[in-house]
């Protein structure tokens, strides 16, 4: 039988444009994502800080780091399910996201639960 891994989270993104935020004539894209992550693990671990890296259509990439994610460092039970949503600007109508939380675990071990890149896309506009 196989061991679970104490240390392990499952990351869920989902993106929108808000084109109400956005001014397109002035190269200002706004776009909303909310992140689910889920402690899959067999120990409770905290989410500490977080690191992005942003990059847009024309190759431009911006680093973001930064304390626990919206004002909050949740701690996470197995099993349990932390839910956020933030924002994003780019000069682009087209750019991704990528980074990694990091956390620490009930036993004192550090370890970084990556988030895989995702697209921020405005949606094509029909004439």
């Amino acid at each position: 039988m196989a061991e679970a891994k104490k240390h392990e989270i499952a990351i869920e993104v989902e993106t929108q444009y808000l084109p109400e935020q956005s001014e397109p004539d002035e190269d200002r894209y706004f776009f909303a994502y909310s992140i689910t992550v889920t402690n899959t693990g067999s120990l409770p671990a905290q989410l500490i800080s977080r690191h992005w890296i942003i990059t847009d259509a024309e190759g431009k990439v911006e680093e973001v780091r930064g304390l626990g994610v919206v004002g909050q460092q949740p701690l996470l039970k197995p099993g349990e399910s932390f839910e956020y949503s933030s924002g994003c600007p780019l000069a682009t109508p087209v750019g991704t996201m990528k980074g990694s939380y990091q956390m620490v675990a009930e036993d004192g071990t550090r370890f970084e639960a990556l988030v895989p890149e995702f697209v921020l896309a405005m949606p094509r506009t029909l004439h």
